[in-house]
């Protein structure tokens, strides 16, 4: 193990003295850094890594972090690197792996996840967008309406769930694809939130054409191919790596220390109970991260989003209640359309109101506790009555 954490520092280090960081422009040397394997270390060769175990990325990154070397911008890309990317790389032919996994891990192309309808969030498998094979074009052509969409405004590709066989049940007739935001077809329309902010979108898609080429797994299998996307996702939103006293707690701890007049004994209890929680919650992301490395990521992925979305509201609401009277101003409601997600930014007004959205997006919490109960607890399942209807039969 030291000797591979080794020979991967070597090669960093002989990245860093080809291409200077302070000499180099940023594009360039993140594509020097891809091509030499160390983008993403545990994944194979010639697709930005080297077949070497995740965990030591984190000998790479210390490296690059410590000669000053550029990142991905990593928040601006987050489903591509968190959702998109181990997707196709599970089910992806080789074709596709090699077209989309480099500018992907770049930030040379933006996506977005097309997954959620009006009808369809929390049962994701009723969705109602439909996909029919134009077999003499060899494409397929797609019309329906997804919502809650993040980024779609500024990504160029979507990996996108559509029903192909409406006679199966819902679970069964659905198909994965990789679908290209540009197409004639694909209008996107934003969603102003709570925040003020478009961060979301909907996106309506009419006539939009996707080859069969773009097809991510066989046909009728977009429900297994989903659940590698969704496991990943619940990782990404749940597991972030953050320092100790990081994230939400942050802001809320640097006011209780520089503002003593604040303080309560009910408050100064509250705040300890919210600190333990978010360095158990951390340390337990951690533990799941190093889990993950030697594997693909399941259910227990979907605690710690739970967790993640019911302690950015606690923590969030605190703080309000803490600042009083000044805790109710808001910054800014101006109608922008960011091109990042941002669940600490802003001021506390801001944080409470994003972090509503914490229990909904990646999963409602109300589902994850399904997952969670039956999938980790082994707790027998709800009833259901529309796993062997067809699609088409369902009352909607």
């Amino acid at each position: 193990m030291t000797a591979d954490a080794e020979d991967l520092r070597a090669r960093t280090r002989a990245l860093l003295a080809a291409h200077p960081p302070a000499a180099t422009a940023p594009a360039d040397f993140l594509r020097a850094r891809f091509d030499a394997g160390l983008a993403w270390v545990h994944y194979p060769e010639g697709l930005g890594g080297l077949g070497a175990p995740r965990t030591l990325q984190a000998a790479v990154d210390a490296e690059l972090e410590a000669a000053g070397a550029p990142d991905n911008d990593p928040r601006r890309i987050g489903i591509g690197l968190g959702m998109a990317a181990p997707t196709i790389l599970a089910h992806g032919t080789e074709e596709q792996k090699t077209r989309f996994l480099r500018p992907l891990w770049l930030g040379e192309e933006v996506w977005c996840q097309l997954f959620s309808e009006p009808g369809a969030g929390s049962d994701l498998a009723a969705l109602g967008t439909r996909a029919v094979l134009d077999e003499e074009a060899g494409e397929w052509v797609v019309d329906g309406q997804k919502v809650w969409t993040s980024s779609a405004h500024t990504a160029r590709w979507a990996i996108l769930l559509a029903r192909t066989d409406p006679d199966l049940p819902k679970h069964r007739g659905i198909t994965y694809f990789l679908c290209d935001m540009h197409a004639p077809g694909v209008e996107v329309r934003p969603l102003r939130q709570i925040t003020g902010e478009a961060e979301f979108n909907e996106v309506f898609l009419t006539g939009v054409r996707i080859p069969d080429a773009h097809r991510l797994g066989a046909v009728g299998q977009g429900w297994a191919v989903a659940r590698t996307t969704l496991m990943n996702e619940r990782v990404s939103i749940g597991g972030m790596r953050i320092p100790r006293e990081g994230g939400m707690i942050a802001p809320v701890a640097a006011a209780w220390r520089g503002r003593p007049a604040l303080r309560t004994h009910a408050l100064h209890q509250r705040l300890l109970e919210l600190w333990v929680e978010s360095e158990v919650a951390r340390l337990t992301g951690e533990r799941l991260r190093q889990q993950l490395a030697a594997g693909r990521p399941g259910p227990e992925g979907s605690g710690m989003k739970l967790t993640f979305a019911r302690l950015n509201q606690e923590i969030s609401g605190l703080e309000v209640e803490l600042l009083g009277e000044e805790g109710l101003l808001y910054g800014d409601w101006t109608m922008s359309r960011p091109e990042t997600v941002d669940f600490t930014g802003r001021d506390a007004g801001y944080r409470y109101l994003r972090a509503k959205g914490n229990s909904i997006e990646g999963g409602t919490s109300e589902i994850l506790l399904n997952i969670v109960a039956e999938r980790v607890l082994g707790l027998p399942p709800e009833p259901r009555d529309d796993k062997d209807t067809a699609w088409k039969d369902l009352s909607r």
